[in-house]
């Protein structure tokens, strides 16, 4: 499986932005896709996932109320709505495919198998 990010920049503190992820390659065999992010200094952390089928949806308290994670099924692609945006959310936002391997734990950030190259975010304040 392939992911390619799309959708970082540059944005003023309390504006939006939205984050893409296209996947290719052996899509039929994922199971949920999530979203993380690595600020500089600091260890890579869970954003939010969301099952490929039944599209539940999981989110870290950090972004709950301001992230919205959704997928086009069709167009194997996941998309990341940011709104109200803070200078703490800056950092590169990774999208990650997980294939439902045993001890996979999607919702909570564990068990991920493909990931994208990263796409930065930055908000300034």
């Amino acid at each position: 499986v392939q992911l390619v990010e799309s959708g970082g920049g540059l944005v003023q503190a309390g504006g939006s932005l939205r984050l893409s992820c296209a996947a290719s390659g052996r899509t039929f065999s994922i199971y949920a896709m999530g979203w993380f992010r690595q600020a500089p200094g600091k260890e890579r952390e869970f954003v939010a996932g969301i099952s490929w089928t039944g599209g539940s949806t999981y989110y870290a308290d950090s972004v709950k109320g301001r992230f919205t994670i959704s997928r086009e099924k069709a167009k194997n692609t996941v998309h990341l709505q940011m709104i109200s945006l803070r200078p703490e959310d800056t950092a590169v936002y990774y999208c990650a495919a997980d294939l439902g391997s045993y001890g996979s734990r999607w919702y909570v950030g564990i068990g991920y198998d493909y990931w994208g190259q990263g796409t930065q975010v930055t908000v300034s304040s």
